[in-house]
């Protein structure tokens, strides 16, 4: 596409906008056809959408084709400007909220694993109560690794995070919501689970072990340190998988274990030595500026009652 010397882009109305998101979510999705499905348009229509926007700004945002979509130079610095200029709408959208008394814009939730569906951390209640009192608030919820969320919620990529709670962090706000015993597991099949009364340390210490991979706190540390750490997974399914091959033992949350305890396919290991409690929290950002979704969010948290 040629361009010309004194092109100049004029006013950005709510029609940019549009294809300016679809062109973020492409990209996002990496391609026409992957974003069909989030943007719930056809791919003739995405296409028209990104020309419309290629002749708007005078320029070949990305390369589609038989050989894939790849972005030209060009529309990697427009998708980056379009992410600060969508973010910077957002954040302008909730500071107006902020003046208002009813509540719109989104909420950003972000859960490790497991834990929405863990009945102590209430995640359906609350968001019953949320959404009775914000229905124009937009949920968006994902899950991911610790780390990750840990991120996220600094960087100011979410809102509000669930998360083991395994260490303090500066620039985070923290609220303990309840703990897990974690007990050290084998598989049935495992050699270990012959004789669980008689192992010894040293026969622990031999045997192959999985964990997080996750720097952890002083007593989960104490726990994993003579061990012969081979194999990490951080999500309890994968770990679950890797122990019940047979090759691996490794510690899961006791309320996680304990109806595969009950059938006989996992066994615990010297359970009044090894084990390890880990705490879970929600966590959000310290910061000045007001943001009425995330508040609202954070107190109904408060008012519900965990046990500890």
């Amino acid at each position: 596409m040629s361009k010309s010397v004194h092109y100049t882009l004029g006013q950005i109305s709510d029609y940019e906008l549009k294809q300016l998101r679809v062109f973020k979510t492409v990209v996002e999705c990496g391609g026409f056809s992957a974003s069909e499905t989030q943007l719930n348009i056809g791919r003739s229509t995405i296409s028209l959408h990104i020309s419309n926007l290629e002749s708007r700004l005078n320029l070949t945002l990305c390369r589609r084709g038989r050989s894939g979509f790849a972005l030209t130079d060009e529309g990697t610095i427009i998708y980056q400007m379009t992410q600060k200029l969508l973010d910077s709408l957002e954040d302008f959208r909730n500071t107006v909220n902020n003046l208002n008394s009813s509540l719109t814009g989104r909420l950003r939730l972000l859960l490790s694993d497991g834990i929405s569906l863990d009945p102590r951390c209430q995640f359906s209640e609350i968001i019953d109560h949320y959404c009775s009192q914000a229905p124009e608030v937009k949920l968006l919820t994902d899950m991911a690794p610790m780390a990750e969320i840990e991120r996220k919620i600094l960087n100011d990529d979410a809102d509000i995070g669930f998360i083991p709670y395994h260490r303090e962090l500066e620039g985070l706000n923290y609220l303990q919501l309840y703990h897990d015993r974690c007990y050290l597991y084998c598989a049935a099949n495992h050699p270990l689970a012959k004789h669980p009364a008689t192992i010894t340390d040293e026969d622990i210490q031999q045997a192959a072990a999985t964990h997080a991979g996750l720097k952890p706190h002083q007593q989960v540390n104490e726990q994993l340190l003579d061990l012969n750490l081979a194999a990490t997974a951080y999500f309890y399914d994968i770990r679950l998988s890797l122990i019940l091959s047979g090759h691996y033992i490794g510690f899961l949350p006791e309320r996680y274990a304990q109806h595969l305890v009950q059938n006989g396919q996992l066994v615990a290991l010297k359970p009044e030595q090894r084990f390890y409690n880990l705490g879970v929290a929600a966590i959000s950002r310290k910061t000045a500026q007001p943001h009425k979704p995330r508040e609202l969010f954070w107190q109904l948290l408060q008012q519900q009652k965990y046990c500890e």
